[in-house]
């Protein structure tokens, strides 16, 4: 097909915005903000279930001291009330003696119960510690995600602004393409290629390929105004001054 030089330059513009575009998307997918996001949140989930196990192992704490502490409470006033009848004498001797053990046997068993209120304490102590130091990470690495988050959306702003501006760009130059030659430039990217290249050095601007000396020869005798294409990736090769054709 035959299109104005001019025209075929035009679509230089247009694979050049192309490609600036996708670069532009290549940022937004790469932002190193979006891993160390997925990393922080990683953590911070990992520091949340540490949290929630620290929470759970006080809970269990707190009623296990409850417990303990109604049964030494129990026993003290067990105690009391036998230490008064002992103190009363008005039992048989018999029975303030079986009195007398059991209130021996409730002072034991008390003292037992003690010892492990005061295990659970320090137990209670320990695990107080690890909810507090959980709690700490969890936020600084909220505040981390904050921080982060606010950066991405910035970098996702910038990207977005500078989308815009070559896609305002690029609908400017397309309003002067040729419509036929956009009909082969859109079918070349659909199929996941570049659509046109600059043809310099011998080489084409699509795909790097080095065109051989006999396809070299047929295009520079080829006029102008005649669009040609790479053999290789099938691009649309536009020639002009730097192509190094006489016929350019």
């Amino acid at each position: 097909m035959k299109a104005d030089p001019a025209d075929q330059r035009l679509m230089l513009d247009i694979a050049d915005a192309d490609a600036e575009l996708h670069r532009i998307e290549h940022r937004r997918s790469t932002l190193p903000e979006i891993a160390e996001l997925a990393q922080l949140e990683e953590q911070l989930n990992t520091q949340r279930d540490e949290a929630v196990r620290a929470q759970i192992a006080a809970e269990d704490l707190l009623r296990e001291s409850r417990r303990i502490d109604n049964e030494i409470t129990s026993m003290t006033m067990r105690e009391e009330k036998d230490n008064q009848q002992l103190a009363a004498g008005s039992l048989p001797a018999k029975q303030l003696s079986e009195l007398s053990h059991e209130v021996t046997g409730l002072i034991r068993r008390r003292g037992l119960l003690e010892d492990e209120l005061l295990d659970v304490m320090e137990q209670q102590e320990a695990v107080d510690a690890d909810e507090q130091r959980a709690s700490a990470m969890t936020n600084h690495t909220q505040r981390q995600i904050d921080e982060v988050t606010a950066r991405r959306d910035a970098a996702l702003e910038k990207i977005d602004q500078d989308a815009a501006n070559v896609s305002e760009k690029r609908a400017a130059i397309l309003t002067n393409v040729n419509a036929d030659l956009m009909a082969i430039y859109e079918k070349q990217v659909k199929a996941g290629r570049v659509g046109a290249g600059l043809l310099r050095a011998a080489r084409c601007g699509a795909c790097r390929m080095e065109l051989d000396r006999g396809l070299l020869s047929r295009i520079n005798s080829t006029p102008t105004d005649e669009v040609v294409r790479c053999d290789e990736c099938g691009a649309i090769l536009v020639r002009t001054h730097e192509s190094g054709l006489a016929s350019s």
